[in-house]
């Protein structure tokens, strides 16, 4: 953790903030090691302080960073302003997106003759690039998706609900370690299927139906992400052109994915392909996105994204075509940049279309 410390001050200084209060939860997760749902950090060139309350005294003793000394206050917007004041600082740097306006006012209020800096995306800057122990449980939750759904995946059938496989994918995932959900799992079946966010509902599975599934395991706060279509019975021509061009699509975009390589060039070696088949405004959302501490993060593969894939990015590909009216398609697999390439995390599940 210390290292994440020192890299978060090289960007203090490229920014020229002085002082920094962070209060993301996740963003203090990553910069402290703490997993509690109140506390947070003023971060300084030569102090750290960790701020939480009463309750996490013991807890803060097994997980926080030695390079963060401890301060209790009730609120780590008081505690922030605090130490603000105690290190006698001119300004003072916050999450804006981590703030409401009421605790905005309150730390105006707290922090008063202090200028308030707004901070967008310092710490998520950092978290882009994900080390060898991020991959690994990143790594561990791409295996035991597939593993999940490999076991799951047989009980569909027609009478069977959304919600009843959905059920049934989480627990499976726990037994196997996850600590929980990434999301609410899409179970999305039949004309459901045209839903890019259709949630698992009371609906039954039908004879017939493409069932598509987008779900992910939480392991030890990291957040795994897959999706993968099945047909209940034999599919039709039209279900098997869909399903080809998007898997076509897929494959255009883990081919165009490497270090150096924008990602907006990865989302149009996507989109090309959907587009060239007739089905370009039937894809409306972007190729991927980044995966971690958040189940969305940077960076993400859309179109105008400018930025450039490095080595240790973690992004998923998931291009998709969804009619309304009939169903949808989407295969998501996460992929990681390496110094080479890629490597695509996601193994444990064939991209076949899969006839139950």
């Amino acid at each position: 953790m210390s290292e994440r410390l020192t890299a978060l001050r090289r960007l203090m200084r490229r920014e020229r903030i002085s002082a920094l209060g962070v209060t993301d939860l996740r963003n203090l997760r990553y910069l402290t090691g703490f997993t509690g749902t109140a506390g947070g950090c003023f971060v300084t060139e030569r102090s750290a302080v960790f701020i939480t309350d009463f309750r996490y005294r013991s807890q803060l003793s097994r997980q926080v960073d030695k390079a963060f000394r401890f301060a209790e206050h009730n609120h780590p917007v008081i505690g922030i302003a605090a130490e603000a004041k105690k290190n006698r600082v001119k300004s003072l740097g916050f999450e804006e997106s981590a703030l409401t306006y009421n605790l905005y006012s309150r730390l105006k209020k707290e922090a008063r003759g202090i200028r308030l800096i707004p901070v967008q995306g310092l710490v998520e800057e950092l978290r882009l690039l994900k080390d060898k122990k991020e991959v690994r449980l990143l790594r561990r939750g791409a295996k035991l998706n597939g593993e999940a759904l490999s076991e799951v995946a047989w009980m569909m059938h027609p009478g069977v609900t959304e919600r009843e496989v959905s059920l049934a994918l989480e627990v499976a995932m726990r037994e196997r370690g996850a600590s929980g959900a990434a999301f609410d799992f899409i179970v999305a079946s039949g004309t459901r299927g045209a839903l890019p966010h259709g949630v698992a509902s009371n609906r039954a599975m039908r004879r017939g139906d493409l069932v598509t599934i987008d779900y992910g395991a939480v392991v030890d706060g990291y957040h795994a992400d897959t999706t993968r279509v099945f047909c209940l019975g034999k599919p039709t021509m039209k279900a098997k052109e869909i399903y080809d061009i998007v898997l076509r699509a897929q494959m255009a975009a883990l081919d165009a994915i490497g270090p150096g390589v924008k990602c907006c060039e990865v989302d149009e070696a996507a989109r090309s392909v959907i587009k060239e088949e007739g089905f370009g405004k039937f894809f409306g959302h972007g190729t991927g996105h980044g995966v971690g501490l958040n189940i969305h993060e940077g960076p993400r593969l859309a179109p105008g994204t400018e930025e450039r894939l490095e080595p240790g990015m973690m992004v998923t590909v998931e291009p998709g075509i969804y009619l309304p009216g009939w169903s949808g398609v989407r295969i998501e697999d996460m992929v990681l940049v390496t110094e080479k390439g890629k490597e695509v995390l996601t193994r444990a599940i064939t991209k076949e279309l899969v006839v139950l």
